[in-house]
């Protein structure tokens, strides 16, 4: 009989997992299951811990069904992002040659790890001669010259547009979000939504803070503070490092955009620089925040933890820039490595994990939060019915004129992923806002830092 293991493994610390990779082993960071010959019909999972509470139970409840009907033996290991432990543990593994069948991977990992990667065009093509192309950014980030390298998941899969308060939104800016974007995207007056730019987010934030309530941005060097900066850049143009492998980042478009976040960056509380991806989720939580760009996990923990700051939230698109209006995305992906002893089960594992009805579930799981790279899927009822307010993440899938984009893009992939691992926007702003750093010396130490990846 069939059976499925779930364990979770959250009490990993950096220094643990950077000492075990430097001894090229993966045994106590990912729990490796040691199989032989005859383990013919078992898979290990290496799966990203959820935020959302019970979100996790979706993913078990359907490796058990799959496990059940094709009498294989699945073992899910929940890893936490939190420190980074499901990164280290992929390096450990990667560095080792053992470890789980299957590994989730977010942002560039893909890239970072492809060539201990089995390919899975065998696996992708079907999907997307069923559902349609999957995402320009999910494609440019596991596709390796035409290789496939990852599979796209649901579960994690996300995008960073703006969560505010309805409330406090009518109250100190005059706003009203929900008529700006009702829960049906057909009703979408395009007037109203191209007057939600960036100016307007500015002057918005500014009477939000004068109020007590500002906004909730982070700006360190974690991904949530990467993803909106990156996505804000792309909005006013800016480019660091064009497919050529030409550095753009000494421009109009760069000084446009640092001058703008020098202002927004005034009006918000001073603790942003410190946050790791937890610290916008509890400013909104707490009260005290009026707007965060997150996906809804922040909505769904109030809903369980302050309800009347979750019933007062609204999930919409971010301003528009020059540009455009760009959402950052931060696809996730499963991974099969090279050394798994049972590729085929792991890729009819994730093919059926890949379906319509299997995304559906996960996305209703999640509240919403997980986010399928198929356009085709954004019918889902779960974004409509989800409440309260009802409606409150309909607009958390990308509609109208918002585009998706990540830090990096468009320059190479082993040259973006370094501009995304380093954080070099957000670290770019905090030198020119905190570290009252001269505008064209941070320009040059960012023109710089990109020389040097170009150089490794």
């Amino acid at each position: 009989m069939s059976r499925l293991k779930v364990t979770r493994r959250t009490r990993i610390t950096r220094r643990t997992a950077v000492k075990q990779l430097a001894l090229g082993t993966a045994a106590a960071v990912a729990a490796p299951y040691m199989r032989g010959a005859s383990a013919a019909g078992k898979l290990t999972l290496g799966c990203w811990d959820h935020w959302v509470p019970g979100a996790n139970k979706a993913l078990t409840a359907l490796c058990t069904e799959w496990g059940e009907k094709n009498h294989v033996e699945v073992q899910i290991d929940y890893i936490t992002s939190t420190g980074d432990k499901d990164k280290l543990t992929a390096a450990a593994e990667a560095q080792a040659g053992t470890g789980h069948d299957i590994m989730s991977h977010r942002d560039w990992n893909i890239n970072v790890h492809h060539r201990m990667l089995y390919p899975v065009n065998d696996v992708i093509d079907p999907l997307v001669k069923q559902y349609g192309p999957v995402t320009p950014v999910a494609e440019y980030l596991a596709n390796i010259d035409g290789a496939w390298c990852g599979v796209p998941a649901t579960i994690g899969s996300q995008v960073k547009p703006c969560c505010s308060r309805l409330d406090l939104y009518r109250q100190h800016a005059g706003i009203d979000l929900q008529d700006l974007f009702p829960p049906d995207e057909s009703k979408y007056d395009p007037a109203k939504i191209d007057s939600w730019n960036w100016q307007l987010y500015l002057e918005s934030a500014t009477k939000l803070y004068k109020a007590g309530f500002p906004i909730g941005l982070p700006m360190g060097q974690t991904s949530d503070a990467v993803d909106w900066v990156s996505a804000l850049f792309n909005s006013f143009g800016v480019v660091m490092i064009d497919k050529k492998g030409d550095i753009k980042i000494d421009s109009a478009e760069t000084r446009s955009a640092l001058e703008y976040l020098q202002k927004l960056m005034a009006v918000s509380p001073p603790e942003v620089y410190a946050w790791d991806d937890a610290g916008n989720n509890r400013w909104l939580i707490s009260g005290k925040g009026s707007s965060i760009m997150n996906p809804p996990s922040a909505w769904a923990v109030a809903k369980r933890d302050n309800l009347k700051v979750a019933e007062n939230c609204w999930t919409h698109a971010v301003p528009r820039g020059p540009k455009g209006r760009f959402v950052g995305q931060l696809p996730f992906f499963y991974g099969i490595w090279k050394f798994s002893q049972n590729k085929s089960a792991a890729k009819e594992l994730l093919l059926f994990l890949s379906q319509k009805d299997s995304a559906r579930q996960l996305v209703e799981a999640s509240s919403g939060y997980d986010l399928p790279t198929f356009k085709s899927f954004y019918d889902f009822d779960t974004w409509k019915k989800v409440e309260p307010p009802l409606g409150t993440v309909y607009s958390y899938p990308p509609r109208g004129d918002e585009q998706t984009s990540i830090a990096g893009y468009p320059a190479l992939p082993d040259v973006g992923a370094q501009i995304y691992n380093q954080a070099i926007g957000p670290v770019m702003v905090a030198k020119f806002t905190q570290g009252k750093e001269k505008l064209d010396d941070v320009v040059k130490w960012a023109a710089n830092e990109l020389e040097g990846y170009l150089r490794t």
